[in-house]
């Protein structure tokens, strides 16, 4: 039977209204999970603000957010460049309101062996969702604490933080750093009423994933992806839209430095018998590694 399946799409919850007149930014919300996350926060009207390298995104997740009824705006930036993102939360507040809650979701991933990883996937990968998810974080944090305003972080990470990612080792490494500067930047602002947590998905299957992604052996099989999971299932979009205006609502005032992981219980699954180990390079079809 396994878990069973959420309100359905459009319902709330929290109550109508909780985010009227507050400004929200997504870093990569014009895609699959972040656009997910902004229509929520819209439909709970929230003015949101799109934050994406690439125009066709940031324009899909305008779209997204005013198909709900809120007000949208959306803005260019490289989040690996600092100053890049002080201009984006200067014309974000120009044109929404100062804002008062960051999704930091923006990411860049691909499965590779790590013998198989170039300096630049590594740096490139660690620069996206280590560096920039501190230097977005750093740019709120600062512009609260010198107006004294209270505001909300919220990091996506993912399992492989804990457990390690084989195929990932960049990303894994990425958010591992993500992870522990949820916690410590959670006690260091909470003085200044600025709360910082994570929120970690598990399978959310969604027609933006990245060819590289959609690749990795077993994806893209709905029924095997759902037969793995012990909730025998996989997630819906909203659900984790849900989880994220949770976390940054007065609702949850007291929850910071902590990483609410919405999957199903997948990541925790063990067996009781561990099946044949297949090396990576067999699992992704890769040949003998050679250094030419």
């Amino acid at each position: 039977m396994g878990l069973h399946e959420p309100p359905p799409l459009g319902a709330k919850a929290l109550p109508d209204g909780s985010y009227h007149g507050e400004t929200v930014i997504v870093t990569g919300g014009g895609t699959g999970l972040g656009k997910a996350i902004a229509m929520e926060f819209g439909r709970l009207g929230a003015k949101v603000a799109i934050v994406s390298r690439q125009e066709e995104h940031r324009k899909a997740g305008v779209e997204a957010v005013e198909s709900v009824g809120a007000q949208a705006f959306a803005v260019g930036a490289d989040i690996r460049k600092p100053e890049l993102i002080a201009d984006a939360f200067d014309a974000i507040t120009e044109a929404l309101g100062a804002p008062g809650h960051l999704i930091n979701n923006a990411a860049g991933n691909f499965p590779v062996p790590a013998e198989d990883l170039s300096p630049n996937g590594w740096r490139t990968v660690v620069d996206i969702v280590l560096n920039g998810t501190f230097f977005c974080s750093r740019e709120l944090g600062r512009r609260c604490i010198a107006r004294e305003s209270p505001a909300s972080i919220i990091n996506v990470g993912a399992s492989y933080a804990w457990t390690g990612g084989p195929g990932f080792a960049h990303s894994a490494a990425a958010k591992a750093g993500v992870k522990n500067m949820t916690e410590t930047l959670a006690v260091e602002w909470a003085p200044y009423g600025i709360r910082v947590n994570g929120l970690v998905p598990g399978l959310f299957p969604h027609e933006d994933e990245t060819a590289d992604i959609q690749g990795v052996p077993g994806r893209g099989n709905r029924e095997a992806e759902e037969a793995s999971c012990p909730a025998q299932r996989t997630g819906r979009l909203r659900e984790l839209g849900w989880a994220a205006t949770f976390l940054s609502s007065p609702y949850a005032s007291y929850i910071s430095g902590h990483t609410l992981v919405v999957d199903g219980v997948n990541w925790q699954r063990r067996a009781m018998r561990q099946p044949e180990f297949t090396p990576i390079r067999e699992q992704m079809g890769k040949g003998p590694f050679s250094l030419d």
